[in-house]
C-alpha cells in the first residue's frame, strides 16, 4: 500500500494566513498512487500536479479505479491540493476540424478524470489562431467548442477550467496578461473559469517580474482584467530566456532571468493568499526538491 503524504494542509496557517502551499508536477507512470504520491512525498510537495493522459497525445485512458481512490484519499488526507494538466495538443482555436474535435473530446476526458480523482482544477492551455485565421474569429470558436464544457460541470466536485496564457510563441491567442479579457469575455467569464498563471510564460511574453515591481504590477493586472478570485494555480518557473523572449524554456528557480526575489515578491501579494504553486523545472528529482526547498523558504523567511 502506498504511503501517505507527509501533512502539508492547503488551509489557513495556525496564525490565520492563508497558506501558499508549494508542490510540483510529478511522474504517474506505474499509477496514480503507486508512483505519483511517492515521488510528491520525497519532494516534501503540498501540492501536485499531474497528467491523466499522454500529454502529446490525443488518446483518452479510462484509468484506474482502484489507483484513483488511492490517490484521491493519501491527497485528502494530507490536506494535499491536486490538479489535473490537459494535453498540449489542445487547441480550440485551430482552423482544423479534427484538432477542433479531438480537444473537446480531450479536454472533457480531463475533466471527468478530473473529479475522479478529485482535481481542484483543470489546466489547459489557450492555444492559438491557426491558418491565418485572425483572432475574432479564433475566440469565437472558443467560445463554440469551450463554453459548452463548463456549461456541463454542474456537480460541486467538478474541477474548474484553468486557462494558462502561453509564452507568445506564433498567433497565440493569449499570452500577455490584458489578452485574457477578452479570451475570458468569450466565455462569459463562467463561473467555472479561472486562471493559472505560469512565471515563466507570462515573463516569455514580455511581462517583466524581474523588474522593480515587475510580480506585483503583473498580478495587479490579472486582478484588474479577471476580476478577484480567478486565479486558481501558480506554475512558478524561472526562464532560460529573457523577458520578451517568446520563448518557453524552465529553469530552476533562482537560476534564470527572473531570479529568486520575484517569487518572494508573489508570495507576499494578496492575490495569491491561498493559492498552491506547482514547479515544472528541470532537474529531475533532485532539481525538483531543491525548488520546492526554495520557494518554501521564499515564502517562510
Amino acid at each position: 500500500m502506498t504511503a501517505p503524504l507527509s501533512p502539508g494542509p492547503c488551509g489557513d496557517r495556525q496564525d490565520g494566513a492563508p497558506r501558499r502551499p508549494v508542490g510540483a508536477h510529478v511522474p504517474v507512470a506505474g499509477g496514480l498512487a503507486a508512483t505519483g504520491l511517492g515521488y510528491a512525498r520525497d519532494l516534501g510537495a503540498e501540492a501536485v500536479q499531474v497528467f491523466v493522459a499522454n500529454p502529446r497525445g490525443w488518446a483518452t485512458p479510462p484509468g484506474s479505479p482502484a489507483q484513483d481512490e488511492l490517490f484521491r484519499a493519501g491527497c485528502a488526507a494530507a490536506g494535499v491540493p491536486a490538479y489535473v494538466h490537459a494535453p498540449y495538443l489542445i487547441n480550440f482555436g485551430s482552423h482544423s476540424p479534427e484538432t477542433a474535435a479531438r480537444s473537446v473530446e480531450s479536454m472533457r476526458h480531463s475533466l471527468r478524470r478530473g473529479r475522479a480523482i478529485g482535481a481542484r482544477g483543470v489546466v489547459v492551455h489557450t492555444g492559438s489562431a491557426t491558418g491565418g485565421r485572425d483572432r475574432a474569429t479564433a475566440l469565437a470558436q472558443v467560445r463554440e467548442l469551450l463554453l459548452p464544457l463548463l456549461d456541463e460541470l454542474t456537480h460541486d466536485d467538478d474541477p474548474p477550467v484553468l486557462l494558462e496564457p502561453t509564452a507568445g510563441q506564433g498567433a497565440s491567442l493569449c499570452s500577455l496578461i490584458a489578452d485574457l479579457g477578452p479570451y475570458t469575455e468569450a466565455l462569459d467569464a463562467h463561473p467555472k473559469l479561472g486562471v493559472c498563471l505560469d512565471t515563466c510564460h507570462v515573463y516569455a511574453a514580455g511581462h517583466d517580474l524581474a523588474g522593480p515591481r515587475g510580480m506585483a504590477r503583473t498580478l495587479d493586472a490579472l486582478v484588474e482584467t479577471v476580476g478577484p478570485g480567478r486565479l486558481g494555480l501558480i506554475h512558478a518557473n524561472d526562464s532560460k530566456d529573457v523577458a520578451g523572449a517568446h520563448k518557453d524554456r524552465h529553469e530552476n528557480i533562482g537560476a534564470g532571468h527572473i531570479g529568486e526575489e520575484p517569487f518572494g515578491e508573489l508570495f507576499r501579494h494578496p492575490a495569491t493568499a491561498g493559492v498552491p504553486l506547482v514547479i515544472e523545472t528541470p532537474g529531475g528529482r533532485a532539481g525538483h526538491t531543491d525548488d520546492v526547498a526554495r520557494l518554501k523558504k521564499l515564502r517562510d523567511g
